[in-house]
Formats: C-alpha cells, sequence, structure tokens
C-alpha cells in the first residue's frame, strides 16, 4: 500500500516544536510583551506544572499516536511477504526494546553514573506502549474487541488511580496529588533514585498502561484508513475522524471535572484529549495532502517526519551546537539584541534540517 505522506508531515510537523519550533515561537513572543495572543502561544510552549493541557503536552502522545497510525500498514506488509505469526511478535517485541535501549542511551547509558542513571524516558514509553499495543492488536482481530480493551485499560486505569492511594497517606489526602498517587509510589518506591523527579516519574511505571491505550487508538485510526476507497471514501474517512477527534476531545474535556486532565500520570481523561487532537489533526493533514493532493508545502515537514527518530537523538549530542556557532554566530550578530533570539532560533533550525535534507536525499533512514 502507497506511503501516506500525511503521515510523515503531520510526524514533522509533531517533531518540529521539540527540536527548535517551541523556543522560535517563544523569543518571537518576547518581542511583543503587550501582545495578548502572542503571550498565549508563548505559554503552550510549555508544560503544564501538573493538571491542564498545554499544546507542549500534545507532542509526545501525538507522535505515539502516530506510531500507532503506522503499524496495521506495516503488519500488512509483514504478512504480504509470508513472515510467521511468532517472527512478527518477535519484531514487535525487538522493536520495543531497542527503543527503550535508546531512552537509556539518550539518558546517558555511556556515562556510566549507574547510581542517578534514569531507566524511564520518552523512548522507552513509546518502545513499551506500542509493542504491548502492537502485541495486542496482532493476536485480537475483532476490532470491536480491540476497541473494548481500550476502553477497559481507561476505566481501570481511572478506578485505580481515584480508589488506590499511597501507604500511609492521611484521610482527605489527594489520591491524584505528586505525593500520594499510587502510580507516582510505586516510581518513588521502584525506581528510587532512578525517577526523574524525586516525587514521581513523568514516563513511569503504572502510567505507561493507559499509554498503550493511546497507541491502541492510533492502531485502530491506521485500520480505519487502510479500508478500501472502494469501501469508504477517502472524503468520508476525513470526515468521520475528525468528527471522532471532536467526540473523543468532548469526552476528554467532560471527564476532566471529575479525572483531570494531566500528562504526568497519562490519565485517561488525558488520553481522550490527546486522541481528540490527534485525530483532528490527522484527518486534517490527510484530507489536505492525501485526498486533495495540495502537496509541496508540506516538504519541510516531510523531511523531519521521515527521520525523526535520529534528530530526536541527534539533537542530544553536541554536533548541532557547535556547528551552529561556527556558522552563524557572525550572522545572529548583525541583528539587534532583541531580535538576536529569533535569528539564533531561525539558524539552528536551518542546520538540523539541513542536516535531515541529507539523509533525505541519500536516502539513509534510521529504522527502529
Amino acid at each position: 500500500m502507497k506511503r501516506l505522506e500525511s503521515l510523515d508531515a503531520l510526524r514533522g510537523f509533531d517533531m518540529f516544536f521539540i527540536c527548535g519550533g517551541s523556543a522560535l515561537l517563544v523569543a518571537i513572543a518576547n518581542c511583543f510583551p503587550e501582545s495578548h495572543a502572542w503571550q498565549v502561544i508563548a505559554d503552550n510552549m510549555g508544560h503544564v506544572p501538573w493538571d491542564g493541557l498545554r499544546h507542549h503536552d500534545t507532542i509526545f502522545p501525538l507522535f505515539l499516536f502516530i506510531a500507532g497510525i503506522s503499524f496495521p500498514f506495516s503488519l500488512e506488509r509483514q504478512r504480504e511477504r509470508g513472515f510467521s505469526s511468532a517472527k512478527i511478535y518477535l519484531r514487535i517485541i525487538r522493536r520495543g526494546l531497542i527503543l527503550v535501549l535508546l531512552g537509556l542511551l539518550y539518558n546517558g547509558l555511556l556515562d556510566f553514573h549507574w547510581d542517578t542513571l534514569r531507566f524511564c524516558s520518552v523512548l522507552s514509553r513509546i518502545g513499551l506502549a506500542w509493542m504491548f499495543g502492537a502485541l495486542i492488536f496482532t493476536s485480537v482481530k475483532n476490532v470491536r474487541i480491540v476497541a473494548a480493551i481500550v476502553i477497559v485499560i481507561l476505566i481501570g486505569y481511572w478506578l485505580c488511580n481515584i480508589l488506590l492511594i499511597a501507604p500511609g497517606a492521611p484521610e482527605g489526602a489527594d489520591p491524584l496529588s505528586k505525593e500520594w498517587n499510587i502510580g507516582c509510589y510505586i516510581d518513588r518506591t521502584i525506581l528510587g533514585a532512578h525517577c526523574y523527579r524525586p516525587e514521581y516519574d513523568p514516563e513511569g511505571l503504572f502510567s505507561t498502561i493507559p499509554a498503550i491505550g493511546t497507541a491502541l487508538l492510533g492502531m485502530l485510526t491506521g485500520r480505519f484508513v487502510k479500508l478500501s476507497d472502494a469501501t469508504i471514501s477517502p472524503h468520508k474517512k476525513a470526515l468521520y475522524m475528525f468528527l471522532a477527534g471532536v467526540v473523543f476531545a468532548l469526552i476528554g474535556w467532560a471527564w476532566n471535572f471529575v479525572y483531570p486532565i494531566n500528562k504526568a500520570l497519562w490519565s485517561s481523561s488525558f488520553v481522550c484529549a490527546v486522541a481528540g487532537y490527534s485525530l483532528i489533526m490527522f484527518a486534517l493533514f490527510y484530507f489536505i495532502i492525501d485526498v486533495l493532493k495540495w502537496r509541496g508545502w508540506d516538504f519541510f515537514f516531510v523531511v523531519i517526519g521521515m527521520n525523526s527518530i535520529t534528530i530526536y537523538l541527534a539533537q542530544r549530542f553536541a554536533f548541532f551546537n557547535g556547528a551552529f556557532h561556527k556558522i552563524f554566530d557572525g550572522t545572529v550578530s548583525l541583528f539587534s539584541e532583541s531580535c538576536q533570539p529569533i535569528a539564533s532560533n531561525v539558524c539552528f533550525i536551518i542546520v538540523w534540517w539541513l542536516f535531515l535534507y541529507f539523509l533525505y536525499k541519500k536516502k539513509v533512514f534510521l529504522r527502529v
């Protein structure tokens, strides 16, 4: 089946914000301190302290959702090539574990600071949630049963969060607080000094369970898009995904009143809210790029999306900072002091995008 350009473009759009895009928008907003609109944009380029939702909180789950969308296409190709079920399961597990290993490398595995090495990471969350989601999706042929599994995961996780509380909690303690949440307690107890924060880890152990729901919702979306055009037209696919996104967003909003949207806990209301956002964004990209065939404008994002893990890992190392300073320090100094942060971020984006473009032209892509 032909590769969906919209999926690469949306992945690239998502990654753009953590590879300089957010910093650029904040730098621009700082030049307009009296503008309420720009300050709202700047506020959305960071995470909420605990409960709530900003744009920056959608980046991670959207990436996981997109990974889910891709899987039914990959699964079909493997089956067409005659892969046995055992081989498919092994490939799923291998991919998940490789992502966990890459996450450890990102966290500084090779620094050999074993006593403080953070075990959990964004990549490990993607690897584990995608892996368990893919194992379920591959094993369960009935779509309704997969959907039921998602519902059980989300409702079960909600009940665990509100009915269970960390040992030693005083009477009336909030089970959804950092101090007394059962998931945070599990992270503190098992991970200890290997937690990202003293109270909890935002990519911790217990909160990986609802993230499986995010991956499965992406896989169900991918299966829907993969339906033949004779069964349902591409226009209707885009429309139904958009409407489903609105429904999920409304569920997340309503659930938030009794079970706050919280990225650190990956609350079930958060899963619904970001699934709504992800569906709406994918429906728009799919409709514009793959249905209407309005292309060209998306090339900037496609280049990023085709090597998203590469740029995520590469920005961790000194190459981009060194190249940036050697090439652009003089250029940046020509701008006024207030505009220098904007120029600096634009130049930084140019450096890593040209690196990705070079890989794109050479057809070098990091596949996990």
